[in-house]
Protein backbone atom coordinates (compact mmCIF):
# COMPACT_ATOMS: atom_id res chain seq x y z
CA UNK A 1 0.00 0.00 0.00
CA UNK A 2 1.57 3.21 -1.23
CA UNK A 3 0.55 5.72 1.10
CA UNK A 4 3.45 8.80 -0.06
CA UNK A 5 1.60 12.33 -0.99
CA UNK A 6 -2.09 11.29 0.28
CA UNK A 7 -4.14 12.98 2.65
CA UNK A 8 -5.68 10.54 4.98
CA UNK A 9 -8.69 10.64 7.27
CA UNK A 10 -8.63 8.69 10.94
CA UNK A 11 -11.76 8.56 12.49
CA UNK A 12 -12.38 8.28 16.21
CA UNK A 13 -9.43 8.79 18.49
CA UNK A 14 -9.74 5.47 20.48
CA UNK A 15 -6.94 3.48 21.26
CA UNK A 16 -6.76 2.26 17.60
CA UNK A 17 -7.03 5.57 16.33
CA UNK A 18 -4.58 7.09 18.03
CA UNK A 19 -2.21 4.32 16.79
CA UNK A 20 -3.24 4.83 13.10
CA UNK A 21 -2.72 8.19 13.06
CA UNK A 22 0.89 8.05 14.19
CA UNK A 23 1.95 5.43 12.33
CA UNK A 24 0.52 7.26 9.11
CA UNK A 25 2.15 10.75 10.10
CA UNK A 26 5.49 8.74 10.87
CA UNK A 27 5.00 7.31 7.38
CA UNK A 28 4.78 11.24 5.71
CA UNK A 29 1.00 11.24 5.39
CA UNK A 30 -1.08 14.46 5.67
CA UNK A 31 -3.22 13.03 8.57
CA UNK A 32 -6.76 14.62 9.73
CA UNK A 33 -8.59 12.73 12.96
CA UNK A 34 -12.12 13.60 13.13
CA UNK A 35 -13.95 12.37 16.53
CA UNK A 36 -17.93 13.84 17.08
CA UNK A 37 -16.89 13.59 20.74
CA UNK A 38 -15.99 17.20 22.53
CA UNK A 39 -12.50 18.76 23.62
CA UNK A 40 -12.93 17.94 27.09
CA UNK A 41 -13.90 14.10 26.60
CA UNK A 42 -10.54 13.23 24.95
CA UNK A 43 -8.06 14.54 27.45
CA UNK A 44 -4.48 14.33 26.91
CA UNK A 45 -4.41 12.52 23.80
CA UNK A 46 -4.87 15.57 21.78
CA UNK A 47 -1.99 17.94 22.87
CA UNK A 48 0.23 14.90 21.86
CA UNK A 49 -1.73 14.65 18.33
CA UNK A 50 -1.52 18.27 17.75
CA UNK A 51 2.64 18.22 18.31
CA UNK A 52 2.80 15.44 15.23
CA UNK A 53 1.30 18.45 12.83
CA UNK A 54 -2.06 16.10 12.85
CA UNK A 55 -5.26 18.45 12.43
CA UNK A 56 -8.26 17.36 14.55
CA UNK A 57 -11.79 17.95 13.56
CA UNK A 58 -14.03 17.53 16.44
CA UNK A 59 -17.77 17.59 16.89
CA UNK A 60 -20.35 16.30 14.43
CA UNK A 61 -18.64 14.99 11.48
CA UNK A 62 -18.32 17.19 8.47
CA UNK A 63 -18.81 15.14 5.22
CA UNK A 64 -16.63 17.52 3.23
CA UNK A 65 -13.71 16.48 5.28
CA UNK A 66 -14.64 12.65 4.66
CA UNK A 67 -14.69 13.46 0.71
CA UNK A 68 -11.86 15.18 0.34
CA UNK A 69 -9.78 12.50 1.07
CA UNK A 70 -7.77 9.88 -0.31
CA UNK A 71 -8.15 7.52 2.23
CA UNK A 72 -10.61 6.84 5.37
CA UNK A 73 -9.31 4.41 8.29
CA UNK A 74 -12.37 3.82 10.78
CA UNK A 75 -11.73 2.75 14.50
CA UNK A 76 -13.96 0.09 15.41
CA UNK A 77 -16.06 1.88 17.62
CA UNK A 78 -16.88 3.47 14.50
CA UNK A 79 -19.65 2.21 12.55
CA UNK A 80 -19.10 1.61 8.80
CA UNK A 81 -22.58 2.85 7.94
CA UNK A 82 -22.87 6.63 8.63
CA UNK A 83 -23.73 8.94 6.22
CA UNK A 84 -20.34 10.44 5.84
CA UNK A 85 -18.70 7.48 5.11
CA UNK A 86 -21.91 6.73 2.70
CA UNK A 87 -21.19 9.51 0.64
CA UNK A 88 -17.11 9.34 0.66
CA UNK A 89 -17.77 5.43 -0.52
CA UNK A 90 -19.97 7.16 -3.37
CA UNK A 91 -17.12 8.93 -4.64
CA UNK A 92 -15.04 6.14 -4.72
CA UNK A 93 -13.04 6.87 -1.66
CA UNK A 94 -11.40 4.00 0.19
CA UNK A 95 -12.56 3.27 3.31
CA UNK A 96 -10.74 0.69 5.70
CA UNK A 97 -10.17 -0.21 9.22
CA UNK A 98 -6.79 -0.39 11.31
CA UNK A 99 -6.79 -3.88 11.00
CA UNK A 100 -6.95 -3.63 7.24
CA UNK A 101 -4.17 -0.75 7.18
CA UNK A 102 -1.79 -3.13 9.64
CA UNK A 103 -2.11 -6.09 7.27
CA UNK A 104 -0.55 -4.71 3.94
CA UNK A 105 2.74 -3.89 6.24
CA UNK A 106 2.81 -6.96 8.54
CA UNK A 107 4.89 -9.65 6.67
CA UNK A 108 4.90 -12.49 9.30
CA UNK A 109 1.88 -14.80 9.60
CA UNK A 110 -1.11 -13.50 11.38
CA UNK A 111 -3.44 -16.20 13.48
CA UNK A 112 -6.96 -14.28 13.42
CA UNK A 113 -9.06 -15.38 16.74
CA UNK A 114 -13.04 -14.14 16.66
CA UNK A 115 -16.20 -14.83 18.47
CA UNK A 116 -18.46 -13.67 20.77
CA UNK A 117 -16.59 -15.18 23.79
CA UNK A 118 -13.64 -16.04 25.39
CA UNK A 119 -11.29 -14.24 22.04
CA UNK A 120 -9.08 -12.50 24.81
CA UNK A 121 -8.07 -15.78 26.56
CA UNK A 122 -7.49 -17.66 23.54
CA UNK A 123 -6.08 -14.93 22.17
CA UNK A 124 -3.32 -14.96 25.27
CA UNK A 125 -3.46 -18.45 25.62
CA UNK A 126 -2.60 -19.29 21.86
CA UNK A 127 0.14 -16.57 21.96
CA UNK A 128 1.78 -18.55 25.42
CA UNK A 129 0.96 -22.18 23.48
CA UNK A 130 3.03 -21.00 20.72
CA UNK A 131 6.04 -19.50 22.91
CA UNK A 132 6.35 -22.70 24.75
CA UNK A 133 6.54 -24.60 21.37
CA UNK A 134 9.74 -22.61 20.81
CA UNK A 135 8.19 -19.81 18.63
CA UNK A 136 8.46 -16.17 19.49
CA UNK A 137 4.36 -14.77 19.31
CA UNK A 138 3.13 -11.19 19.95
CA UNK A 139 0.16 -10.95 20.87
CA UNK A 140 -2.32 -7.91 20.01
CA UNK A 141 -5.31 -6.59 18.22
CA UNK A 142 -8.59 -5.57 19.67
CA UNK A 143 -6.62 -7.22 23.15
CA UNK A 144 -4.10 -4.92 24.07
CA UNK A 145 -1.68 -3.84 21.44
CA UNK A 146 -3.17 -2.45 18.60
CA UNK A 147 -2.24 -4.02 15.46
CA UNK A 148 -0.41 -1.04 13.83
CA UNK A 149 1.86 -1.30 16.48
CA UNK A 150 2.99 -4.34 15.93
CA UNK A 151 4.05 -3.68 12.37
CA UNK A 152 7.32 -2.30 13.71
CA UNK A 153 7.80 -5.03 15.97
CA UNK A 154 7.41 -7.85 13.69
CA UNK A 155 11.15 -8.52 12.92
CA UNK A 156 11.74 -10.58 16.01
CA UNK A 157 8.98 -12.83 15.67
CA UNK A 158 7.51 -15.46 14.24
CA UNK A 159 3.91 -15.10 14.29
CA UNK A 160 1.22 -12.66 15.62
CA UNK A 161 -1.81 -13.66 17.54
CA UNK A 162 -4.31 -11.18 16.59
CA UNK A 163 -7.84 -10.85 18.54
CA UNK A 164 -10.08 -9.28 15.96
CA UNK A 165 -13.80 -8.23 16.50
CA UNK A 166 -16.77 -8.33 14.16
CA UNK A 167 -16.33 -4.26 14.03
CA UNK A 168 -12.81 -4.48 12.65
CA UNK A 169 -13.86 -7.74 10.31
CA UNK A 170 -16.28 -5.15 8.73
CA UNK A 171 -13.99 -2.84 7.28
CA UNK A 172 -11.61 -5.63 5.71
CA UNK A 173 -10.41 -5.45 2.23
CA UNK A 174 -8.12 -8.19 1.68
CA UNK A 175 -6.92 -9.22 5.68
CA UNK A 176 -5.79 -12.84 5.04
CA UNK A 177 -4.51 -14.82 8.34
CA UNK A 178 -2.71 -17.77 8.07
CA UNK A 179 -5.04 -19.58 10.76
CA UNK A 180 -8.16 -18.24 11.61
CA UNK A 181 -10.57 -19.15 14.96
CA UNK A 182 -14.21 -18.75 14.56
CA UNK A 183 -14.70 -19.97 18.49
CA UNK A 184 -19.14 -19.37 19.05
CA UNK A 185 -21.54 -16.77 17.60
CA UNK A 186 -24.39 -15.74 20.00
CA UNK A 187 -26.13 -12.91 20.39
CA UNK A 188 -24.28 -9.36 20.94
CA UNK A 189 -24.02 -6.16 19.51
CA UNK A 190 -27.51 -5.95 18.33
CA UNK A 191 -27.68 -2.38 18.83
CA UNK A 192 -25.59 -2.24 16.21
CA UNK A 193 -26.33 -4.71 13.35
CA UNK A 194 -29.20 -4.78 12.06
CA UNK A 195 -30.19 -8.59 13.19
CA UNK A 196 -28.00 -11.36 14.21
CA UNK A 197 -27.71 -13.15 10.77
CA UNK A 198 -25.83 -9.69 10.08
CA UNK A 199 -23.79 -10.08 12.74
CA UNK A 200 -22.92 -13.75 11.91
CA UNK A 201 -21.92 -12.58 8.49
CA UNK A 202 -19.76 -10.24 9.96
CA UNK A 203 -17.84 -13.18 11.94
CA UNK A 204 -17.36 -14.95 9.07
CA UNK A 205 -15.64 -12.00 7.71
CA UNK A 206 -12.45 -13.88 9.31
CA UNK A 207 -11.81 -16.38 6.54
CA UNK A 208 -13.46 -15.06 3.31
CA UNK A 209 -10.24 -14.05 1.70
CA UNK A 210 -8.46 -17.35 3.22
CA UNK A 211 -6.93 -19.96 0.31
CA UNK A 212 -6.74 -24.25 0.67
CA UNK A 213 -3.61 -23.24 2.04
CA UNK A 214 -4.96 -21.79 5.12
CA UNK A 215 -6.28 -22.81 8.12
CA UNK A 216 -9.78 -21.79 9.51
CA UNK A 217 -10.61 -23.59 13.09
CA UNK A 218 -13.84 -23.39 13.99
CA UNK A 219 -16.44 -24.91 16.59
CA UNK A 220 -18.43 -27.95 15.19
CA UNK A 221 -21.38 -28.15 17.56
CA UNK A 222 -22.10 -24.32 16.64
CA UNK A 223 -24.89 -24.17 14.27
CA UNK A 224 -24.38 -20.45 13.20
CA UNK A 225 -20.90 -21.08 12.55
CA UNK A 226 -21.43 -24.20 10.32
CA UNK A 227 -24.21 -22.21 8.39
CA UNK A 228 -21.74 -19.31 7.65
CA UNK A 229 -19.00 -22.03 6.73
CA UNK A 230 -20.57 -23.62 4.39
CA UNK A 231 -18.09 -22.39 1.27
CA UNK A 232 -15.30 -22.05 3.71
CA UNK A 233 -12.30 -22.91 1.19
CA UNK A 234 -9.61 -22.87 3.77
CA UNK A 235 -8.77 -26.08 5.33
CA UNK A 236 -11.39 -27.04 8.06
CA UNK A 237 -10.37 -27.78 11.65
CA UNK A 238 -12.82 -28.87 14.07
CA UNK A 239 -12.99 -28.72 17.97
CA UNK A 240 -15.94 -30.00 19.82
CA UNK A 241 -15.37 -32.83 17.25
CA UNK A 242 -14.86 -36.89 17.78
CA UNK A 243 -14.96 -38.20 14.03
CA UNK A 244 -14.98 -37.37 11.04
CA UNK A 245 -12.81 -34.18 10.55
CA UNK A 246 -9.21 -35.23 9.86
CA UNK A 247 -8.01 -32.41 12.32
CA UNK A 248 -9.98 -32.10 15.29
CA UNK A 249 -10.25 -32.37 19.06
CA UNK A 250 -12.82 -33.07 21.38
CA UNK A 251 -13.45 -32.95 25.49
CA UNK A 252 -13.78 -35.63 27.58
CA UNK A 253 -14.26 -35.20 31.25
CA UNK A 254 -11.31 -32.89 31.87
CA UNK A 255 -9.06 -33.90 28.79
CA UNK A 256 -8.36 -32.22 25.58
CA UNK A 257 -7.72 -34.84 23.12
CA UNK A 258 -6.06 -33.92 19.68
CA UNK A 259 -5.95 -35.70 16.23
CA UNK A 260 -3.90 -35.42 13.71
CA UNK A 261 -3.41 -37.69 10.61
CA UNK A 262 0.64 -37.65 11.04
CA UNK A 263 0.36 -37.90 14.85
CA UNK A 264 -2.84 -39.67 15.78
CA UNK A 265 -4.86 -39.11 18.95
CA UNK A 266 -2.89 -36.75 21.83
CA UNK A 267 -4.56 -36.15 24.93
CA UNK A 268 -3.70 -33.41 27.30
CA UNK A 269 -4.63 -33.78 31.32
CA UNK A 270 -6.48 -30.59 32.40
CA UNK A 271 -7.61 -31.67 35.85
CA UNK A 272 -4.55 -29.15 37.55
CA UNK A 273 -4.85 -26.61 34.99
CA UNK A 274 -5.73 -22.78 36.49
CA UNK A 275 -8.48 -22.25 33.93
CA UNK A 276 -12.04 -23.86 35.24
CA UNK A 277 -15.00 -24.29 33.37
CA UNK A 278 -16.45 -26.12 30.08
CA UNK A 279 -16.18 -22.81 27.89
CA UNK A 280 -12.07 -22.42 28.99
CA UNK A 281 -11.18 -26.17 27.77
CA UNK A 282 -13.23 -25.36 24.30
CA UNK A 283 -10.93 -22.38 24.01
CA UNK A 284 -7.92 -24.24 24.59
CA UNK A 285 -8.79 -27.37 21.97
CA UNK A 286 -8.89 -24.50 19.62
CA UNK A 287 -5.73 -22.78 20.36
CA UNK A 288 -4.03 -25.71 20.77
CA UNK A 289 -5.34 -26.91 16.87
CA UNK A 290 -4.13 -23.66 15.46
CA UNK A 291 -0.58 -24.17 17.57
CA UNK A 292 -0.64 -27.51 15.89
CA UNK A 293 -1.36 -26.32 12.36
CA UNK A 294 1.29 -24.18 12.52
CA UNK A 295 4.01 -26.84 13.74
CA UNK A 296 4.12 -26.32 17.45
CA UNK A 297 3.91 -29.26 20.10
CA UNK A 298 2.06 -31.03 22.53
CA UNK A 299 4.46 -30.38 25.00
CA UNK A 300 4.15 -26.38 24.65
CA UNK A 301 0.22 -26.77 24.13
CA UNK A 302 0.47 -28.38 28.26
CA UNK A 303 3.04 -26.14 29.55
CA UNK A 304 1.05 -23.10 28.79
CA UNK A 305 -1.97 -24.53 29.74
CA UNK A 306 -0.05 -25.08 33.09
CA UNK A 307 0.90 -21.71 33.65
CA UNK A 308 -1.51 -19.74 32.47
CA UNK A 309 -3.29 -17.71 34.69
CA UNK A 310 -6.31 -16.46 33.03
CA UNK A 311 -7.28 -12.96 32.09
CA UNK A 312 -8.15 -9.76 34.50
CA UNK A 313 -12.48 -9.39 34.90
CA UNK A 314 -12.82 -12.57 33.24
CA UNK A 315 -13.91 -14.49 36.62
CA UNK A 316 -11.15 -13.00 38.23
CA UNK A 317 -11.13 -13.87 42.35
CA UNK A 318 -10.98 -10.71 43.86
CA UNK A 319 -11.32 -11.66 47.94
CA UNK A 320 -13.12 -13.45 50.77
CA UNK A 321 -15.27 -11.17 52.69
CA UNK A 322 -17.66 -13.13 55.64
CA UNK A 323 -16.84 -16.08 53.84
CA UNK A 324 -18.43 -15.18 50.86
CA UNK A 325 -16.08 -15.01 48.12
CA UNK A 326 -16.60 -11.81 45.47
CA UNK A 327 -15.89 -12.78 41.80
CA UNK A 328 -15.22 -9.69 38.89
CA UNK A 329 -16.37 -11.05 35.48
CA UNK A 330 -16.73 -7.11 33.85
CA UNK A 331 -16.00 -8.63 31.00
CA UNK A 332 -18.72 -10.46 30.24
CA UNK A 333 -20.61 -8.22 28.27
CA UNK A 334 -23.55 -10.23 26.47
CA UNK A 335 -25.62 -13.25 28.00
CA UNK A 336 -23.90 -15.97 26.96
CA UNK A 337 -21.17 -14.99 28.58
CA UNK A 338 -23.09 -14.79 31.99
CA UNK A 339 -23.96 -18.30 31.16
CA UNK A 340 -20.73 -19.52 30.67
CA UNK A 341 -19.90 -17.63 34.27
CA UNK A 342 -22.26 -19.32 35.83
CA UNK A 343 -21.53 -22.73 34.76
CA UNK A 344 -18.36 -22.43 36.69
CA UNK A 345 -19.86 -22.41 39.81
CA UNK A 346 -21.00 -25.06 42.36
CA UNK A 347 -21.72 -23.06 45.21
CA UNK A 348 -24.86 -20.57 45.24
CA UNK A 349 -24.47 -17.08 43.52
CA UNK A 350 -25.52 -13.56 44.55
CA UNK A 351 -25.22 -11.93 41.23
CA UNK A 352 -24.80 -8.63 40.02
CA UNK A 353 -26.30 -8.13 36.46
CA UNK A 354 -27.01 -4.59 34.31
CA UNK A 355 -25.15 -1.75 32.43
CA UNK A 356 -26.55 -0.38 28.69
CA UNK A 357 -28.51 -2.56 27.17
CA UNK A 358 -27.23 -4.24 24.13
CA UNK A 359 -30.26 -5.04 22.20
CA UNK A 360 -30.42 -8.73 23.04
CA UNK A 361 -32.72 -10.41 24.95
CA UNK A 362 -32.20 -12.11 28.58
CA UNK A 363 -34.47 -14.55 28.31
CA UNK A 364 -32.23 -17.41 27.30
CA UNK A 365 -30.25 -16.98 30.62
CA UNK A 366 -33.58 -17.91 32.68
CA UNK A 367 -32.56 -21.77 32.95
CA UNK A 368 -29.25 -20.70 33.81
CA UNK A 369 -30.28 -18.26 36.33
CA UNK A 370 -32.67 -20.63 38.00
CA UNK A 371 -30.31 -23.36 38.73
CA UNK A 372 -27.46 -21.26 40.24
CA UNK A 373 -28.62 -17.57 41.41
CA UNK A 374 -30.21 -17.35 44.92
CA UNK A 375 -30.43 -13.57 44.03
CA UNK A 376 -30.18 -11.28 41.51
CA UNK A 377 -28.66 -7.36 41.67
CA UNK A 378 -29.35 -5.04 39.08
CA UNK A 379 -28.08 -2.09 38.24
CA UNK A 380 -27.22 0.56 35.53
CA UNK A 381 -29.54 1.65 32.56
CA UNK A 382 -30.79 -2.23 31.63
CA UNK A 383 -31.79 -2.58 35.33
CA UNK A 384 -35.74 -2.31 34.60
CA UNK A 385 -35.17 -4.61 31.88
CA UNK A 386 -33.51 -7.30 33.52
CA UNK A 387 -35.69 -7.03 36.96
CA UNK A 388 -38.95 -7.91 34.60
CA UNK A 389 -37.12 -11.03 32.96
CA UNK A 390 -36.09 -12.67 36.21
CA UNK A 391 -38.39 -11.48 38.80
CA UNK A 392 -40.83 -14.13 38.81
CA UNK A 393 -38.20 -16.84 39.49
CA UNK A 394 -35.54 -15.35 41.76
CA UNK A 395 -35.36 -12.89 44.41
CA UNK A 396 -34.34 -9.55 41.77
CA UNK A 397 -33.78 -6.02 43.80
CA UNK A 398 -32.54 -2.81 42.29
CA UNK A 399 -29.05 -0.97 43.19
CA UNK A 400 -28.23 2.68 42.32
CA UNK A 401 -24.34 2.15 41.76
CA UNK A 402 -21.99 -0.53 42.25
CA UNK A 403 -21.13 0.46 45.95
CA UNK A 404 -24.48 -0.32 46.99
CA UNK A 405 -24.84 -3.69 45.02
CA UNK A 406 -21.89 -4.93 46.98
CA UNK A 407 -23.07 -3.95 50.37
CA UNK A 408 -26.58 -5.50 49.30
CA UNK A 409 -24.83 -8.49 48.07
CA UNK A 410 -22.98 -9.12 51.03
CA UNK A 411 -26.16 -9.05 52.76
CA UNK A 412 -27.84 -11.78 50.71
CA UNK A 413 -25.13 -14.05 51.09
CA UNK A 414 -24.09 -16.98 53.88
CA UNK A 415 -21.10 -18.06 54.03
CA UNK A 416 -19.53 -20.18 51.50
CA UNK A 417 -21.71 -18.56 48.62
CA UNK A 418 -20.16 -16.38 45.57
CA UNK A 419 -20.65 -12.88 44.95
CA UNK A 420 -20.61 -12.18 41.03
CA UNK A 421 -20.20 -9.54 38.56
CA UNK A 422 -21.11 -10.51 35.09
CA UNK A 423 -23.02 -7.52 33.66
CA UNK A 424 -24.25 -9.04 30.28
CA UNK A 425 -24.44 -5.40 29.39
CA UNK A 426 -21.64 -3.13 28.33
CA UNK A 427 -20.37 -0.25 30.71
CA UNK A 428 -20.64 2.49 28.95
CA UNK A 429 -23.71 3.63 30.76
CA UNK A 430 -21.61 4.60 34.06
CA UNK A 431 -18.13 3.26 33.10
CA UNK A 432 -15.37 4.60 29.95
CA UNK A 433 -14.52 0.59 29.79
CA UNK A 434 -15.28 -2.78 31.62
CA UNK A 435 -12.32 -2.64 32.92
CA UNK A 436 -13.06 0.48 35.04
CA UNK A 437 -16.03 -1.20 36.44
CA UNK A 438 -14.35 -3.94 37.23
CA UNK A 439 -12.46 -2.05 39.36
CA UNK A 440 -15.17 0.11 40.86
CA UNK A 441 -16.48 -3.74 42.49
CA UNK A 442 -13.07 -4.91 43.51
CA UNK A 443 -13.04 -1.37 45.54
CA UNK A 444 -16.10 -1.74 46.75
CA UNK A 445 -15.17 -4.88 47.64
CA UNK A 446 -12.27 -3.71 49.56
CA UNK A 447 -14.01 -0.77 51.07
CA UNK A 448 -16.78 -3.73 52.65
CA UNK A 449 -14.15 -5.71 53.85
CA UNK A 450 -12.41 -2.98 55.29
CA UNK A 451 -15.47 -2.18 57.54
CA UNK A 452 -15.93 -5.74 58.34
CA UNK A 453 -12.67 -5.81 60.11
Amino acid sequence: MDLRNKHILVVGLGKSGTSVAKFLISRGCTVTVADNRREDALGDVLSEIRSLGITIELGPHDSKIFENSDLIVLSPGVPHTIEPVNRARQKDIPVIGEIELAYHFINIPIIAVTGTNGKSTTTLLLGEMLNHSGFKALTGGNLGTPLIELVDQQETADFIVAEISSFQLDTIEKFRPLVSIILNITDDHLDRYPDFDAYARSKAGVFKNQTANDVCVLNEKDATILSVSENLTARRFAFNCRQFNEYRAWISEQTICFHTPDDGDQHVDCTDIPLTGRHNLENASAAGLAVLAVGGTISGIKDALQNFKGLSHREEYVDTVNSVQFYDDSKATNVDAVARALESFSSPVVLIMGGRDKGGGYESLRSRVAQCVKQLIVIGEAAGKIKTVFEDMVPTVMAADMAQAVKMAVSYADPGDSVLLSPACSSFDMYDSYAQRGRDFAQSVDQLKSGAQ
